[in-house]
């Protein structure tokens, strides 16, 4: 008997939000002590409140739009977070996994519904194409531990596009034998035609537009109402097309992922507003199509569940058990393949209605797919959950050890900030190359040396602006104002204060032309310390950046912050997934490999000879707007110093005014920081300057050299070729 007799309807829109917001917020509190997955807590919920529970909510008009819109998120969150890099390289098995995933249960599928349930060949196909599709239900549970670029995850996800793909011809196939007698092969070519005009306009359109787009407009909210539309847009043209609007969604966050690093405030609206509101409400949805009272009474409809939800969790991990013996991974990783790929739901969902509607399916298949969805997406949970777990606590186990091996330091960042309009950059910028393994604090630090309300103002709203800039990613900032009569020395002090590892500067903006490029105050900070600096100007959002260039000296390896450096930039190509090209000498190059492979900077990295350090400027012509140029300098007295490094605010100032540039001075001096056990450092940093004589004459033989190189420049061969 139903309890929905006893509990008025409720109606009233205000009232039906503030309920689904309380089950949002206390079901996954209450079940939590049960070790109930949340999603399965927000299903639960729904058979509870549900039409056929107690009655208290009716699956209305908002459960049709945001269910609708929850599992279009769903989809463009798992999109969005696949890195292209490892999905290339991954690319062969996830195919293999695909059609692991896809044959097994089509096979094995038709053959339990002909000869246990009793049906005809045709709906028994149909049938097991449904078992052969999957939706990431349990993919926020992948994200929440961190493990989207996890290699088992990424081979799930790139099966997914199989396995749906496979799921639409095999319905288009089955609808149309039914309808017309026979198989008719020109809609299914017409079908795949549409599919390769679709993905070609989606890949060329897509990143052009959104590119465009975002350098013109920066604010956060405006980004994140054009991601939105994008979205929907690619769902709405898919459906068009004859295709489900969910693969349209996950086709947009393949394309779009490129343009929204992990850290950042627009990624953390998207997973936000995701996870709180969209997806919890397609959930709750899919709970209220559960009529729990006409699948007791009818024990047909039980056995037609129970061989459904049997077969559907079977042939998913031998799928998954197939494609681990194929390729020898861990039971870890089959875990996971078997938990993310056996959730049954989106596709499931539009099969089996449209095989209802058209009579090819009976009640009982309709209610025994509702309850496979159940039970699927509860095994899912679970199963992914488990695995997770596991897999994050291994690789938690080789970090550590990773870490105690090459005795890596926690590494501080300071960033200066003088104005409100640099000072969210600045910090963007700071918290795309840190390193989070290592516990990485940042500082915004702001000196000024006018004790007047005018200057306190500024200092406090560039700081506060500092502040809401980090806070949007969910990253502590601890802001310092300091008073200074000199803004250098209060850089200094806060360095050995705070035991800063790196500090962070916009580039100095030309008031006179008697100033120097990077300005006194840089000049002054760079004699002061022997820290990391990191000078930057970027004219675009470093999001939109499709190559960081590296320009690298000969002997850049011997110098003590070589390691920190190469991790800072693999770091930022790591979050903004572009790729990095290392222009440096020969012998450099195995260190720099070194250095990404021994910390598992798994990152597209390309490298190019150059002999001479000074032929950066060769690069002047093949840097592009949208490049990153990053220039390793080095102090006058450090061992990868050379006499053309003192022409480098020349050169950059001639032939590099308008890119995007950073200028990085690595650390030297002090306690010397091991590489790694691959290297075996030949020399150290030197400890002292050089003599007054030595400095002139040296500085007459370098001008002698600049002479020489630019009579002879317009003779040279170009060499590097990016």
């Amino acid at each position: 008997m139903m309890l929905k007799a006893n509990l008025p309807l409720v109606t009233d829109p205000v009232l039906i939000f503030f309920i689904v917001l309380v089950i949002i917020l206390l079901a996954p509190l209450l079940l939590n002590k049960l070790k109930i997955p949340h999603i399965i807590g927000m299903i639960v919920a729904g058979i509870v409140v549900g039409p056929y529970g107690i009655g208290l909510l009716e699956r209305d008009a908002s459960f049709e739009i945001f269910g609708q819109v929850g599992i279009l998120y769903l989809m463009f969150l798992a999109g969005i977070e696949i890195d292209m890099y490892h999905l290339k390289k991954n690319l062969s098995k996830g195919l293999c996994f695909g059609m692991y995933t896809f044959m097994v249960p089509m096979i094995v599928g038709t053959l339990t519904s002909v000869y246990l349930l009793h049906f005809d060949w045709l709906t028994s196909i149909l049938l097991a194409s449904m078992y052969a599709s999957h939706t990431l239900i349990a993919y926020p549970i992948v994200s929440r531990f961190g493990l989207t670029k996890s290699p088992a995850v990424i081979i799930t996800i790139a099966g997914t596009i199989v396995t749906v793909l496979g799921a639409l011809i095999v319905l288009a196939g089955v609808v149309g034998i039914y309808n017309e007698g026979s198989f008719n092969v020109a809609d299914l070519l017409k079908l795949l035609l549409m599919l390769v005009v679709y993905c070609l306009v989606i890949v060329y359109v897509f990143p052009r537009l959104t590119r465009w787009f975002f350098k013109k407009y920066s604010d956060n909210v405006t980004q994140f109402i054009y991601v939105l539309a994008m979205v929907f847009l690619a769902s709405y043209s898919a459906k068009m097309i004859g295709l489900e609007s969910v693969l349209g969604a996950f086709y947009a966050g393949l394309v779009l992922n490129r343009y929204i690093p992990n850290m950042s405030s627009l990624m953390n609206r998207i997973e936000f507003v995701g996870n709180a509101i969209f997806i919890p409400y397609f959930l709750i949805g899919v709970g209220m199509l559960i009529n729990v009272n006409v699948i007791v009474s009818n024990w047909n409809t039980v056995y037609v569940a129970v061989v459904m939800s049997v077969v559907a969790t079977l042939v998913k991990w031998l799928a998954a058990w197939l494609m681990q013996k194929s390729y020898r991974m861990t039971s870890t990783d089959r875990n996971m393949m078997f938990g993310l790929s056996n959730a049954q739901a989106a596709a499931t969902l539009a099969a089996v209605m449209i095989g209802f509607n058209i009579g090819i399916f009976d009640e009982s298949v309709l209610n025994g797919t509702i309850v496979m969805i159940l039970v699927t997406c509860a095994v899912s949970s679970i199963v992914t959950e488990r695995a997770a777990a596991k897999m994050k606590l291994d690789m938690l186990r080789d970090d550590n050890s990773s870490q105690m091996s090459s005795e890596n330091r926690t590494c501080h960042t300071l960033i200066s900030v003088a104005n409100p309009i640099t000072a969210s950059s600045l910090v963007d910028l700071a918290i795309l190359m840190r390193n989070e393994r290592y516990g990485n604090k940042l500082y915004a630090l702001h000196v000024r040396n006018d004790n007047s309300a005018g200057s306190r103002a500024i200092g406090r709203n560039s700081l506060d602006v500092a502040e809401q800039t980090a806070a949007s990613v969910d990253t502590k900032l601890t802001p310092i104002e300091r008073y200074d009569l000199n803004v250098v020395t209060g850089l200094v002090n806060t360095i050995e204060e705070r035991d800063i590892s790196q500090v962070i500067i916009g580039m100095h903006r030309k008031t006179t032309v008697i100033d120097s490029f990077f300005g006194s105050k840089v000049e002054q900070l760079l004699k002061s310390t022997n820290k990391m600096i990191v000078i930057t100007r970027c004219f675009i959002p470093v999001s939109t950046i499709t190559r960081i260039v590296v320009s690298v000296p000969d002997k850049a390896q011997f110098e003590t912050g070589f390691k920190a450096w190469v991790m800072t930039i693999a770091n930022l190509a790591r979050q903004i997934g572009c790729r990095v090209i290392f222009c440096c000498h020969p012998e450099v190059q195995p260190y720099i490999r070194g250095v990404l492979r021994h910390e598992r900077y798994d990152i597209r990295s390309e490298y190019r000879d150059v002999e001479e350090w000074d032929d950066f400027v060769l690069l002047a012509n093949r840097i592009l707007d949208d490049d990153l140029f990053v220039v390793v300098s080095a102090r006058r007295t450090s061992v990868s110093f050379n006499s053309s490094m003192d022409e480098l605010p020349g050169f950059l100032q001639k032939y590099f005014s308008r890119n995007n540039l950073i200028v990085l001075y690595p650390e030297q001096f002090g306690d010397e920081v091991p590489l790694t056990s691959f290297v075996d450092p030949l020399s150290s940093d030197i400890s002292g300057a050089p003599g007054g004589l030595w400095l002139t004459m040296a500085s007459y033989y370098r001008r002698l050299v600049q002479l020489r190189k630019r009579f002879t420049h317009r003779k040279r061969v170009k060499k590097i070729d990016l």
